[in-house]
């Protein structure tokens, strides 16, 4: 938690804030907020685990084969930190000999904090989150990023078949999709793009709530690429949809 807190600090530091802004190779934006919490919490995490790796989006892997590391998002949802929207946070993730073993997502303009470690169920606070028993897809609520992204993939047809006829569709992206997920106020969490940073924490968390996280060809992953979260009775049949010739 001590990360979180800190994390936390510089987050709200520069929120709402002048930013200076650069665009990455990938075209997408780091701010000097992305920059200072990941520079923190390298930091924090060489002085009390000298042991560990780290592998985050600003600065990249510094592994060196560690049987442990951290993943680390410093700032998941960066478009919207930048907009002024509250929805953003750091995502944190505990690894270790190729297992996920801790996952917290940190939202201090939300107040709000999710956090699971393996085997000890998923929280909020002080409250045990669960998916939803949604069985139907007609019942369903899905999340996902953005609408353009299936469209820049490729995927947009595969998107639209997902989301067809269930009960509604919200683009409540990012980390706070899984956080949904997780607290059973929707039934899957679909991405076609993302990295192993935006995923390692929220796949922790969606698990220990009851869900289950894979890619969209069903293979359990943190890897990146692209990610489907749902609270696993309605998985088999979205991959389905999504995959369907």
């Amino acid at each position: 938690m001590e990360l979180a807190d800190e994390a936390d600090k510089i987050a709200m530091r520069y929120f709402r804030r002048d930013l200076r802004i650069d665009r990455k190779p990938d075209r997408t934006f780091v701010t000097q907020a992305d920059t200072a919490v990941e520079k923190a919490l390298r930091e924090r995490i060489e002085q009390r685990y000298p042991g560990h790796g780290v592998l985050a989006e600003e600065f990249g892997d510094r592994t060196a084969k560690q049987e442990t590391r951290w993943i680390i998002d410093p700032i998941d949802a960066t478009h919207s930190y930048l907009r002024g929207i509250p929805v953003f946070a750091t995502l944190i993730a505990l690894e270790r000999a190729g297992v996920m073993e801790l996952g917290l997502m940190s939202a201090p303009a939300m107040r709000e904090r999710w956090h699971a470690l393996r085997g000890g169920g998923a929280w909020s606070g002080k409250r045990r989150l669960h998916v939803s028993r949604v069985s139907h897809l007609e019942d369903a609520q899905i999340f996902y990023a953005s609408r353009s992204a299936f469209k820049a993939v490729g995927k947009e047809a595969a998107f639209d078949r997902v989301v067809d006829g269930v009960w509604r569709d919200r683009g409540f992206g990012d980390f706070w999709g899984y956080a949904l997920v997780a607290e059973g106020a929707g039934e899957a969490m679909i991405e076609p793009e993302l990295y192993s940073w935006d995923l390692a924490a929220p796949l922790v968390i969606v698990e220990e709530a009851g869900g289950r996280v894979t890619d969209l060809e069903g293979r359990r992953t943190y890897a990146g690429g692209n990610a489907l979260a749902s609270n696993g009775l309605l998985h088999n049949a979205i991959l389905k949809r999504f995959n369907q010739a």
